[in-house]
């Protein structure tokens, strides 16, 4: 389900953090503004994911981020009201960036998948757009 498309789904990119491999295993770093576009204020995983489930399935206001897949392996469903594209995360040392307006879904879980997200604010539920109908009016208003 990859189509070409939207600008701000354009924006949307894979970001590959340093790996640090010896004798005792590979440890990876993450740090705001250096490796992912933003501070990061709030650190979030989702595990225990049940099969055929489906999380995510909205967008943000203003929010930016950044997803990594920590175990396992799950597909992201990118929208920007545009365009699709649907990417495969299954390295920890690759995150998926996703600005705001972007309507992003998490699902294809593999077994014992971990997820990992990295955000540029605090919770604020008023940053949420839940309703699809909802986010493609806030696109069509701001020129996206």
């Amino acid at each position: 389900m990859t189509v070409a498309g939207g600008a701000r789904l354009q924006q949307c990119r894979l970001i590959e953090f340093p790996r640090l491999a010896d004798s005792r295993g590979v440890l990876s770093v993450v740090e705001g503004i250096r490796h992912v576009p933003f501070e990061i204020r709030r650190v979030f995983y989702v595990y225990d994911l049940p099969p055929g489930g489906r999380r995510g399935g909205h967008a943000h206001r203003a929010l930016e981020q950044v997803i990594v897949c920590m175990a396992g392996a799950l597909d992201v469903v990118l929208d920007d009201g545009q365009a699709q594209r649907r990417v495969r995360l299954d390295r920890p040392w690759v995150g998926l960036y996703v600005p705001p307006m972007v309507w992003a879904a998490q699902e294809a879980f593999a077994p014992g998948t971990v997820y990992l997200v990295l955000a540029s604010r605090p919770y604020d539920e008023a940053d949420y757009i839940r309703d699809y109908e909802v986010f493609r009016a806030a696109g069509e208003t701001d020129g996206s």
